[in-house]
Order: C-alpha cells, then sequence, then structure tokens
C-alpha cells in the first residue's frame, strides 16, 4: 500500500533526530531550566512517533524506530573518522571541532540508547492504548506514551551523555528540566497533533489498529498484513 505523505514525515523525523544530536552538546538555561540544547527539537521525534504509530500503526513504525537508529550510527562513525583524519596544512580548527562535534559520539551513543528504548515503549504503549479506548481521546495516548516513553529516554540519556562530565547536581537538574520541556511539548502540540492524524487519516486512507501486531522491535518485517 503507497502513502502519499509516509516517507516525506519519515525524512523530517530522521532530519530532527540527527540535529538534535549535534546541537546536545551545549547546555543552555532559560530562566531557572538548564537543559541540553537538543531538546528544543528532540520532542518532536516523539509527536512524529504519536503520528506514526496512530495513523499508520506499530509495525510501520518499528521499520521507522530503526531507520532513525541506523541514521544515527551513521553520524557518529562518519564524526569519528573525520575527527581523527590528519588535518590538512594550515586548518586551526581541530580543537574546535573536537570541542563541539568531539562529544558527539559520546552523545549519538546516549541518544541512540535512549532513543531506541524511549520510541519502542511510547509506540507500544500508544498502539495499547488506542485498542484499550477503542480509538477514543487521542490526547490521552499522546500524552500518556510520552509519559513513559520521555522518562525512560530523558535518564537514560542524560546519565550517558553527561555522566563524569558534568557536577551530579546539574546532571539532576538536567533531567528533570528535559523531562518537564519533553512532556510540556507533547501537550502544547496536543491540538496540532489532533489536526495532523485527522488530516493523514483521511488523505492517506488508513487508521491503524495493532490488534494481532507482534510487539517486539526486533523485526523489519514490512508485510503489514501478515503479523
Amino acid at each position: 500500500m503507497r502513502f502519499k505523505y509516509f516517507d516525506i514525515l519519515v525524512g523530517i523525523f530522521v532530519a530532527v533526530l540527527l540535529i538534535s544530536n549535534v546541537v546536545a552538546v551545549k547546555i543552555v538555561k532559560v530562566s531557572s531550566f538548564s537543559f541540553a540544547g537538543g531538546t528544543l527539537l528532540f520532542p518532536l521525534a516523539y509527536i512524529f512517533g504519536d503520528i506514526f504509530t496512530e495513523v499508520y500503526g506499530y509495525k510501520r513504525t518499528r521499520r521507522i524506530i530503526w531507520t532513525g537508529f541506523g541514521a544515527n550510527i551513521l553520524m557518529a562513525i562518519v564524526f569519528i573518522v573525520i575527527g581523527k583524519l590528519p588535518a590538512a596544512s594550515g586548518w586551526v580548527n581541530q580543537a574546535a571541532y573536537d570541542a563541539i562535534l568531539g562529544w558527539v559520539p559520546r552523545i549519538v551513543l546516549a541518544s541512540i540508547l535512549a532513543y531506541w528504548v524511549g520510541e519502542f515503549i511510547n509506540s507500544f504503549v500508544l498502539a495499547k492504548m488506542k485498542i484499550w479506548t477503542k480509538g477514543k481521546w487521542l490526547w490521552t495516548r499522546t500524552i500518556g506514551s510520552t509519559v513513559f516513553g520521555e522518562l525512560l529516554d530523558t535518564i537514560i540519556f542524560v546519565l550517558i551523555a553527561f555522566w563524569g562530565a558534568l557536577p551530579s547536581a546539574l546532571i539532576f537538574s538536567v533531567v528533570v528540566s528535559n523531562y518537564i520541556l519533553k512532556v510540556g511539548v507533547e501537550i502544547i502540540f496536543t491540538p496540532i497533533t489532533y489536526w495532523i492524524v485527522r488530516f493523514l487519516k483521511r488523505k492517506e486512507g488508513i487508521d491503524t489498529y495493532d490488534y494481532k501486531t507482534k510487539f517486539t522491535p526486533f523485526s523489519l518485517d514490512h508485510n503489514y498484513e501478515n503479523q
């Protein structure tokens, strides 16, 4: 079955993941909140995850999650290789490269593990809640799944990315601030999520319920009908 917007949404989703990882090296402070720079963008990945699962189903979302996983690994490898290659004569920015992109492999490791756990939990909870609610009360699914997914995502990411590099008090502050901000973004974007979901269901002609889905994350099977 071919869709009009599926590929475009997947491309944007992967772009959000990669950009979030790069800008996550900077800890920013807004008012009393301290958080990784990627937090400003990364919550959109969970909104995309909600939309994918709600419209296209867990099985197609699983393939998208693995696509993002692979893209993150490729980015990390490229940054490491380029960083280790000898600099050309006259190029004096190696220290700047190492200071910013030199963090990226560790952050990507944190991100891919946190992302893998968080996104699959998010998709699983939403798919199950859709069945339990018989497709009603979308807001309970989008927010409820984010509460669980983002909690694990935030804890795993911050501990792996910054443990030993930042004071423990700051790490705790970053975990709390990141989590509040991520869930807050999900809540704020709920009306937009509603509109996008309705639009896609109407235009794509699909509204998936995962009644017979096997919820293992370890599969790339694309034959949705034979689950």
